[in-house]
């Protein structure tokens, strides 16, 4: 049985945040396909370009250079072929503020990044379990925040 890949992208400027998300994801049970960005510009820049294959989750970092977590979301929900990615916020920022901002402009969830290996690797396992098809619509503001 050939069992696809699950294409994930992590966008995020911090090296050490990158590593520990490739450490992470390396060990739980769902099987990825992990590309990595280290701004908003470049995973901007990979997204437009023609006949690449689209992540089916994209955590996004907030605070970036050059690009932005948000300027990231708002260019995706308005490009026409990207507007359905699934979108996780993941961000070390709990800021009010940056939550409503983000919900308001369509990211499907916000996710702290969380401060223990074990924690991490909780919170990406029950990001990838979701079946973003079905839950896409379903999302409010109470269950916009994933808590561990």
């Amino acid at each position: 049985m050939n069992l696809q890949k699950l294409k994930v992208a992590l966008v995020d400027d911090d090296e050490d945040d990158r590593f520990l998300f490739k450490e992470a994801i390396d060990q739980i049970h769902i099987k990825t396909e992990l590309s990595l960005f280290e701004n908003g510009q470049k995973f901007m820049d990979f997204l437009l370009q023609p006949e690449i294959i689209l992540p089916q989750v994209v955590f996004l970092d907030l605070n970036m250079p050059v690009k932005n977590g948000l300027e990231c979301l708002q260019e995706i929900r308005n490009t026409n072929h990207l507007k359905d990615l699934s979108v996780a916020i993941y961000s070390t920022s709990s800021s009010e503020n940056d939550i409503d901002e983000t919900f308001i402009n369509g990211a499907n969830i916000y996710i702290n990044k969380p401060n223990d290996f074990g924690k991490l690797k909780s919170v990406i396992e029950k990001v990838l379990q979701i079946n973003w098809q079905y839950n896409t619509s379903n999302f409010n503001k109470e269950n916009f925040i994933m808590r561990l």
